[in-house]
């Protein structure tokens, strides 16, 4: 069971393993672009390509998605990616239900692990398997694997490293079930643990008054998707704009936070301890551009700033 792109190569590898795989739950396809056209997840399209057996069930309470998870009668199922699941379909099976989440849980449940991890300034994260209940990723520890997070690290490169590691773990934890060579353990700590709630524009803005350290990594933690934004105020406009790259540079500070100076055609932006170097930017209807390129062609204001 899985939805994004994420989920695809521990499918592939399960497919592709001694294992039967009897069947593929994923999200229904769903209008997207202009021309509203319905775009099949990335769990279908690779399931397609390999003549799997695909359910899209659009109310996963049904009558009608419980008949079919008898019908297939598996004994295990794999989540990786999806929706939270009723009591009777993850106790349906043999062997339980089992998740491969993108933290070391307990720290970083719910739904955005990874982007959290980053905005968090965390030097370690990795991948834990454990056992569906009827909370959300509170279940008994199956296995886990940590690996680092670099300093220049954002989204996109530690999921390029989890890829790897996902699949590796993933088949793993199915072979150890298979020779009953499990030893479940709960949860520790799961009081004090860090959240990964879901990202929204609430939690998605750039605060200008936090620390260089912080602001540096709540954009990493953000791009490439769904990027940290901001509302750039040039002359009497107010632009809506994603940061998509930036450095820090701590000095003593002498600007207002917020405040944007051009020094060497580089783009600055000031926050109580240093500068952010803005090096990526887009604006409301333009494409993504190298700071570089937008100051440019761009006329911007002596008194601009960042809110």
């Amino acid at each position: 069971m899985g939805t994004p792109e994420f989920s695809v190569p521990m499918l592939e590898a399960i497919h592709n393993s001694q294992h039967k795989l009897v069947g593929v739950v994923t999200a229904l396809d769903k209008p997207a672009g202009r021309g509203r056209k319905l775009k099949k997840s990335a769990v279908k399209t690779f399931a397609e390509s390999k003549g799997l057996t695909i359910l899209q069930p659009k109310n996963l309470k049904s009558d009608e998605f419980y008949t079919q998870i008898k019908t297939l009668n598996p004994n295990i199922i794999f989540v990786v990616a999806f929706r939270m699941l009723p009591k009777q379909v993850w106790n349906f099976p043999k062997y339980g239900t089992i998740n491969l989440h993108a933290s070391l849980l307990p720290d970083y449940r719910g739904a955005a692990p990874i982007n959290w991890a980053i905005i968090n300034g965390e030097k370690q994260t990795g991948l834990t398997t454990f056992f569906i209940d009827d909370k959300i990723d509170t279940g008994h520890i199956i296995d886990n694997t940590a690996f680092e997070i670099s300093e220049t690290d954002n989204v996109k490169d530690v999921y390029e490293k989890m890829i790897p590691r996902g699949v590796k773990i993933s088949l793993s934890t199915l072979n150890r079930i298979a020779q009953e060579d499990i030893k479940p353990t709960p949860q520790k700590n799961a009081e004090t643990s860090k959240k990964a709630p879901k990202l929204n524009k609430d939690n998605t803005r750039i605060d200008w008054n936090q620390t260089g350290q912080s602001i540096y990594n709540f954009i990493r933690g953000l791009s490439p998707n769904p990027a940290a934004w901001t509302i750039l105020v040039n002359y009497d406009e107010e632009i809506y704009c994603k940061v998509l790259k930036a450095n820090f540079n701590r000095q003593t500070p002498n600007i207002d936070n917020g405040k944007i100076i051009i020094d060497n055609k580089t783009m600055l932006v000031g926050v109580k301890d240093g500068l952010i170097e803005i090096e990526e930017i887009k604006l409301s209807g333009k494409r993504l551009m190298k700071a570089l390129d937008l100051l440019n062609g761009f006329d911007l204001d002596k008194d601009a700033k960042m809110l």
